[in-house]
């Protein structure tokens, strides 16, 4: 996925001269995960720009570039680091297209990298998703796939509205396939990634690959596991989920987050309201627990994993 958004990122830049990358420490290094290598080699440090450390006047300098045409991707360094540019975010950035009565466009970027997984300190494996998804005015996305990742990223360039682009960091660097023919779904658009007939499970970002770890155990254990993943967090689209629930009649719903007033939640009450005769047993929730992010040594106990998913697979089938 890491090179797979570097080579997103290249053709954005080569494509339209309006497109800018900002963030900490994303030129000559390349950033620390490497998604910005030899990018500013190539395009120049006009294009590529190292900024202070400094999360909200990055985004601040975005904005006011936005309203003069160019279409700046700002870098988060970590999950955990965001907070300082929340405000910016969440009272400029995500209401200045309503303010402007839709005559100015603001075609921001931010990427985050987010989640666990990689065994980093405090700050550094947060899923911060559901405080934004709150937000009218913001669009936010996560890619599973390098395939996706390339993709998606150009997609969100494009939008003429502000992308939050959540990077599941620990799927930087498993290996994968990108077809660099054909694009995949629309941005916002979730999608069966294997079909089954027991339990639907859905997920997104890094957990996708465990609710399929997860789908592997089971048939192997005689039951068949429909997986979904969400890719779009906000706006959701709920079809193929409602569809999929529609035919297996359960639902099991994955996420690193925090569970209470997150984005299975809203989720979990959607599906109950707009399918609520297809169900079967009650639409079940595997997160992260409500508590703070532990000490990477406990990382292993905080996050779903197939384990904990197939328990609630189980769970559901008992009803």
């Amino acid at each position: 996925m890491a090179k797979a958004l570097n080579a997103g990122l290249r053709k954005a830049l080569a494509d339209d001269p309006k497109v800018l990358l900002m963030g900490e420490d994303i030129g000559p290094l390349g950033g620390v995960f490497r998604i910005t290598e030899g990018l500013q080699a190539e395009f120049g440090p006009k294009r590529v720009i190292d900024t202070p450390l400094a999360e909200s006047g990055i985004i601040g300098t975005a904005i006011g570039l936005a309203m003069r045409g160019y279409r700046p991707v700002v870098e988060i360094q970590f999950d955990g680091f965001i907070f300082p540019g929340f405000d910016q975010i969440t009272t400029q950035l995500a209401k200045l297209t309503n303010r402007h009565e839709g005559t100015q466009a603001f075609p921001v970027v931010i990427r985050v990298p987010y989640g666990g997984h990689i065994g980093a300190v405090e700050h550094h494996q947060e899923s911060p998703e559901a405080y934004f998804a709150h937000t009218p005015g913001l669009r936010l996305v996560s890619p599973s796939t390098p395939n996706d990742a390339y993709w998606m990223i150009q997609e969100a360039i494009r939008s003429n509205d502000p992308v939050m682009f959540f990077e599941p960091k620990s799927r930087y660097w498993p290996k994968g396939t990108v077809d660099f023919r054909a694009s995949v779904a629309p941005l916002h658009s979730s999608r069966v990634v294997r079909t089954g007939t027991d339990v639907t499970v859905l997920g997104h970002g890094a957990m996708v690959s465990v609710l399929l770890q997860a789908a592997e155990i089971a048939e192997a254990e005689g039951a068949s596991l429909e997986v979904v993943d969400l890719r779009s967090l906000s706006p959701i689209d709920y079809r193929p989920i409602l569809e999929s629930v529609q035919k297996t009649g359960r639902l099991v719903i994955a996420s690193e987050a925090p569970g209470f007033a997150s984005i299975p939640s809203e989720i979990a009450a959607t599906v109950a309201e707009k399918a609520f005769y297809s169900l079967e047993a009650p639409v079940l929730r595997v997160t992260g627990f409500d508590a703070p992010f532990p000490p990477a040594k406990l990382e292993t106990q905080y996050l779903p994993d197939a384990d904990r998913v197939l328990e609630a697979v189980d769970r559901a089938l008992a009803y």
